[in-house]
């Protein structure tokens, strides 16, 4: 149910190359705050005002160095700062989490996600060009489709063997983090969905609504 370049398309979309795995990065000291989602790294700041949020963003601007910002994104919200890093880097991630610490600012790992459309076609070759057309999107290989101003959610194509006219084919991977994904299962159980596979967990689950749209609920585990 997943694009296929997911990471090493988004890597090449950074410029760069993942150094450590996600496992190596999560069994690091000092990155308790952050959490793997495909390709990034994201942690959360939770503040209680704009000027707190902007107080960490200088901070981290005046942290992250000018090779470290090319794979930097801060979202910046009156009630929370978001920073994902393009590249899986410990020291920054430490840096960045101490820096909130000083300013009295809390992590809330479980405000992470990153969301990715994905479409099911038999050429993929024929539809893409549509699609990166359409959503002003960059391409990166032969089935990923990336934002360039990295604010939308990522697109990926997925190959089909057989068409599928019974079942839909966009769906989407919502990829949150480890510890927090068998909740996010049961919550979306318990709101009317239902499980449709569960063999690739904890890499996805394949779950779906009332009337059988699909989505995948996704962690980094297993994609080492």
């Amino acid at each position: 149910m997943e694009a296929s370049l997911i990471g090493a398309g988004a890597n090449r979309f950074f410029g760069m190359t993942v150094q450590i795995t996600a496992g190596q990065f999560h069994a690091a000291d000092g990155v308790e705050d952050w959490r793997s989602l495909y390709h990034l790294v994201s942690a959360h700041f939770r503040t209680g005002s704009l000027a707190e949020g902007i107080a960490l963003v200088d901070e981290i601007g005046r942290l992250a160095g000018e090779a470290e910002q090319r794979y930097l994104t801060i979202d910046l919200r009156r009630a929370g700062v978001t920073v994902s890093l393009g590249l899986r880097d410990v020291a920054l991630a430490r840096r960045i989490s101490a820096a909130a610490k000083a300013l009295g600012i809390p992590a809330d790992p479980t405000a992470v996600q990153l969301i990715n459309v994905t479409l099911d076609a038999l050429v993929g070759a024929e539809v893409l060009p549509f699609w990166r057309a359409l959503l002003g999107y960059r391409q990166i290989g032969n089935d990923y489709l990336a934002d360039p101003a990295r604010r939308g959610p990522g697109f990926g194509l997925q190959q089909m063997n057989a068409a599928r006219p019974q079942r839909n084919r966009l769906h989407l991977d919502v990829a949150v983090p480890h510890d927090q994904a068998e909740a996010r299962v049961a919550a979306a159980l318990a709101a009317g969905g239902q499980l449709v596979s569960d063999a690739h967990a904890p890499k996805w689950w394949v779950l779906a609504d009332a009337e059988g749209n699909e989505a995948c609920i996704a962690t980094w585990v297993g994609r080492e």
